[in-house]
Parts: C-alpha cells; structure tokens; sequence
C-alpha cells in the first residue's frame, strides 16, 4: 500500500506510470491533492494537440480533463513549445547582429522569458513519478524539494533571466557586451521541451510515424544550419582585420550592410558545407576560421550519417512488406518449377500469398494475437455472430453455445478459384461462408462435375465432420471468399456439454440433409440408407413407448395424452430392461422365464464398475 505522503493518484496514466506487479493502491487514493497537476493526465489522452478548437471538443468528450489546472498546464505546455522554437532560432542570432539583440528583439525576448518564469511557478505544483515505487508524489513540500535538488531549476532560471535588463537596472547604464551573447545562448536549455513533444508525437498512431520523423530530422539539420552560419558570421565581426575574413573578401564593408545580407551570406556558406558541396566562393582565410571550418566538418561527418541512417531505415520500414511478398512470390515460384507443379496450383499459390500480405492488417491472429481473451471474444461477436445465427445448423440453438462457438472460430480470406476443401481429405474442419461465393464439386471418372453453389451463411464441409466420414465433395472459391471455420475437436467440446442443443444441431442438420438435391444425395451411396435408419431409430422408441403407455394406462387416456406421460416418465426414472440368463434360442427353466429387472446406469463406466442396482420381479429367493 501507498503511504499517505507518498503519490496515489493512477487515474488516466499511461502504461509507462503502472505500479509494479503487487502493488495495492486504494480507491480512495485516486484523486491528487488540491493545486497539484498531473503531469501526463493530458499529454497522454490528448496527444499534444495544437488547437484550442480541438481542445475543447475533447473537453466535452468522455476524454475531457479532470481539473482546470491540468488544463491550464497543457495549453502552457503546448504554447512554450511555440516559444522554444523562437529561442532556438533568436539565440544564435542575436549573438551574431548583437544590434537586433537590444533592438527590435529585446520586447520580444522579454515577454519569451516572462512565460517561461511562469513555467518555473508551475512546476512547483506538477507531480512527480517515484521511481522506487512508480507511484505520483503530489505532496507540496517533496515536488519543491526534488525541483531545487535536480538540475532543472537553476538551468531554468539562467536561460529565463534577461541578463541585459537587470545590468541596466542595476547599473543604470546599457551594456553591449559580448558575455550577454553568450549568455542568451543558455536559452537552447529549452530545446529539451522540443525533444519531448517528438517523443510524444512519434508515439501518437494518429500521427504518421514517418512525416513525424522526417519533420523532426528536417529541424535538426536547419538548427545545425542556422547556428552554424550565425556563429561564423560572428568570428568575421569580430576579426581585427574585417578585410581578411570569409566574407571581407566578397562583400566590402559588411559590417555597414544590412542583417539581413549577412545572415544570407551566413546560411549560404553553412548550407553548402553541410552538403559537401564547397564551391569555394566563400572560403576560410584566417586561422580561426580555419580552426572552425574543420570542426564543423567532422561535425557534418556525424551529422550526415545520422540523416541518412534515419533517412534508409525509414524508406526501408516502409517498402519492407513489398520486399517480403516479392521474396515470398520468387520463392514460390522457384519451389513450382523445382516441383513441376501444374499450372492451375501455381496459379493458386500465387493468388493465396498475394492476397495474405493485401489482407495481412486483417488478420485475426496478428492483429488481436497480444489482446485478452475477453476482448478477442467479443470483437468476434460484433463481427461473426449474425453470421452465425443465420446458419441453418445453429438455428434454435442456446445463445450460450453460440458465444461459445463464435469465439472459438478463425476467419480467413480466400481469393477466387481456390481450393478450401478437397474430396476425400481428413474432416479437420468445417467453414461458413460470410462474404463470396463457393462451388461444390465432385469428381466422376477421372471429369470434374459442378454441383451447387453456397453463399453468404452457408456451410462447407458439415457433412464429414458430423458424420466423421472423408469428406465427400471439394469446395473451390468462385470469388474472393471470406470464410471462418471451427475444428472439429473443438465444435465437439463444445457441444458435448449442452445436450438439448446437441439434439437441436442433428435435428437440424438432418432436416437439412432431406432438402439436399438429388445429384448431391448420390453422391453418397449410403446416406439414404443412413438417413432411413436414423428415422427408424427415432420412430421406434416413440412406438414402443406409446404400446406400454396403452397397455399399463386403466383409465383409457387418449393417445396424446398417453405420448405426454410417456415423455415425463422416461425423463424423470432411470431406464429398465429384463434381463435373461440365456440365449433367446435355448430353452429355460419355468422359474427364470420371468428373467430379472434392473436398472441401467447412466454411462458404460458406471456399468463395468458394477454400480448397477438389480431387482426380482417374481423371485424371492434372489432378494436374500
């Protein structure tokens, strides 16, 4: 259990913030503390969304934020993202034309340095995540103590102070010098919030992983760009001689050119670097810029290679499906002329894999492989139990045994002219066609012969798995199919268990078989003969039943009434039969005609362990 100084609050985190395995955390411990924020609340459930308009529509859905201080933190959080972005690009500049720096710049940077001052408040008030126990700090006093202890607060402070400003107060006098410069450089701490959203975003399924990576990619070459340029122009301002610089040599006089001609000049020579290109216009001239020039070098070296992994892996993560299938296809292929296969099954190879990587992100086990079985149920009963309802075999049948049956069957798709069954294979499985059309075909001296078509909510292969006989017909797609099937071991697990929807599937299925065609009734020799038996064996007990009812009944009830009473008492009393001490050819002793009545035990096993009670009609003897 969590202490009550320690964090409790496990509402809305991600799978990131989960307690270990055995920790407890009661109810009554979900809500943080009053004025502290949950510092992944937000994030998480609306994925750093950049609108207040999409904002609010997420306030109003079932996502909406807990309290309005968690949304006052997100639109911060989201706003100094923009800001920081504005930093990364004004600190290198302002160091290089330090005129815009106490110019036209410095509102600006002063209101920037306002809302990251507001930050520093906030953060006092964020919880925090106890590594030792992956639970939520929300108490005051320890979110303080960690936020001065780490290395966040004074780093926070000294990219947020307007060094020029308080010179100024401080002295009454405006200062240009250099070390302000370098001190609004801290102000690139920032860009740790930049590295965080992408973060974010490449783990948001609603964004794509590719252009996410590729933006971010883009700006960290034109940050390398950009600093670098302003840094070089900076050694050229400050060379004793403007004239035996980099750019003295191409532009007189640059120092009284606009910013705007520098900077140009700046980027060009960075990005022409960057690529390796070095036309050589704009070249090194004196030692420091010497000096600087290979140090940037070595740097593209690592910067280059950098972009261009990520670059590869992400056209290589992306063409990598069609690699595969394009492998599987030669491999194939190979195998077919290897084998001498016929041309009509390597067309159906063919047709198979092409359709298993189209259908590939359709894929029950894939895609719902790693989800609870729970889950994996009832995504099944929202897509196949209609299905399954509308097939003749399951027609009156409890909806617990369909649950049952729906959640144990795998879809599949099939493309046209496929094979799903073939004549006389072991009956493994059976199918029922959700979508396409399927043909019933047999063959007759060697001749392919059509027998039927099956649709939507048909059944294939019923007929071998019932009556575990080979099966009797091929199956073959006429369009692209999808189908689900059950095996035969586990629809017989199934079913064992429910015995009036066992009586309900093979009266079904036998008033099914009656309404067969002829052409496919002869295909089977033996299923008339068998259907007639099963007739016999279920008239005859009903006659037998009703000639005992008549004979015992003194009251002389009519004959329905007598068919009732039968029923009942065959349901309610155990069943039994006289029993013999001979053959019924042999002659017999005048006092074992009458034989012996007992009463039969509900299983076999029951009846070899001799669990059998016996009883004597007529004689005594028997009893002692």
């Amino acid at each position: 259990h969590s202490s009550s100084h320690e964090s409790k609050n496990l509402n809305s985190l991600s799978s990131s913030l989960l307690p270990a395995f055995g920790t407890v955390v009661d109810e009554g411990y979900l809500q943080l503390k009053k004025y502290v924020i949950a510092p992944y609340d937000l994030p998480q459930e609306m994925h750093v969304q950049f609108y207040q308009q999409e904002l609010v529509q997420r306030m109003n859905s079932s996502l909406k934020p807990k309290t309005s201080q968690e949304v006052t933190h997100f639109i911060v959080n989201t706003f100094l993202v923009v800001l920081v972005i504005y930093s990364a690009w004004a600190s290198p500049f302002e160091l290089a034309f330090r005129k815009v720096a106490t110019g036209s710049l410095m509102p600006v940077d002063l209101v920037v340095d306002a809302f990251f001052a507001i930050d520093i408040v906030i953060n006092f008030f964020v919880a925090y995540l106890d590594k030792s126990t992956y639970l939520l700090v929300d108490d005051h006093k320890k979110i303080a103590l960690r936020y001065v202890r780490k290395l966040w607060l004074p780093m926070d402070i000294a990219s947020t102070l307007p060094f020029p400003l308080l010179y100024r107060i401080f002295t009454g006098r405006m200062h240009y010098g250099e070390i302000f410069g370098f001190l609004n450089m801290l102000r690139l701490w920032r860009l740790r919030r930049v590295s965080e959203l992408f973060t974010r975003l490449e783990k948001d399924t609603r964004f794509s992983y590719f252009w996410t990576r590729y933006c971010k990619l883009i700006c960290v070459t034109l940050f390398a760009v950009h600093s670098a340029g302003c840094f070089y122009y900076w050694l050229a301002i400050h060379h004793q001689s403007s004239k035996n610089t980099w750019i003295g040599t191409e532009v007189q006089d640059f120092e009284q050119k606009s910013i705007w001609v520098g900077y140009t000049y700046s980027m060009y020579w960075s990005l022409v670097t960057l690529s390796t290109v070095g036309y050589g216009d704009l070249h090194a001239v004196n030692t420091a810029e010497k000096i600087f020039n290979m140090f940037y070098m070595l740097f593209n070296i690592g910067l280059t290679a950098y972009l261009i992994g990520n670059m590869t892996n992400l056209i290589v993560h992306s063409a990598a499906r069609t690699f595969a299938m394009r492998d599987a296809i030669n491999e194939i292929l190979q195998y077919a002329s290897k084998s001498r296969l016929p041309e009509i099954l390597r067309e159906q190879m063919l047709a198979h894999m092409q359709l298993k990587f189209k259908t590939a992100e359709l894929k029950q086990e894939e895609v719902l492989g790693d989800l609870p079985k729970a889950i994996r149920s009832s995504i099944a009963q929202h897509l196949f139990r209609r299905t399954v309802e509308n097939v003749y075999l399951f027609n009156g049948v409890s909806d617990d045994l369909i649950i049952q049956l729906v959640s144990e069957m795998k879809a599949e798709y099939f493309p046209p002219k496929v094979d799903i069954i073939l004549q006389n294979e072991i009956p493994t499985d059976f199918y029922i066609l959700v979508s396409g059309a399927v043909d019933m075909l047999t063959y007759k001296n060697g001749m392919e012969q059509f027998l039927s078509i099956l649709g939507s909510a048909d059944m294939a292969g019923d007929i071998g798995v019932i009556f575990n006989i080979p099966q009797p017909f091929t199956v073959r797609t006429r369009r692209l199919s999808q189908v689900i099937r059950i095996s035969h071991h586990d629809f017989k697990q199934l079913v064992q268990p429910h015995n009036e929807d066992g009586k309900k599937i093979i009266s079904n299925f036998i008033q099914n078989l009656g309404g067969l065609k002829k052409e496919v009734l002869q295909e089977i020799p033996y299923l008339t003969e068998l259907l007639g038996d099963m007739t016999t064996e279920h008239t005859a007990p009903n006659e037998r039943n009703e000639n005992r009812e008549q004979l015992s009944n003194q009251e002389n009830q009519n004959a329905l009434g007598a068919q009732e009473t039968s029923k009942t008492v065959s349901s309610t009393f155990p069943i039994r039969v006289i029993v013999h001490g001979h053959p019924p050819n042999e002659n017999a002793m005048k006092d074992d005609m009458m034989g012996k009545l007992i009463n039969l035990p509900e299983s076999r096993k029951n009846l070899a362990k001799g669990e059998v009670q016996f009883s004597w009609l007529m004689d005594q003897k028997w009893k002692n």
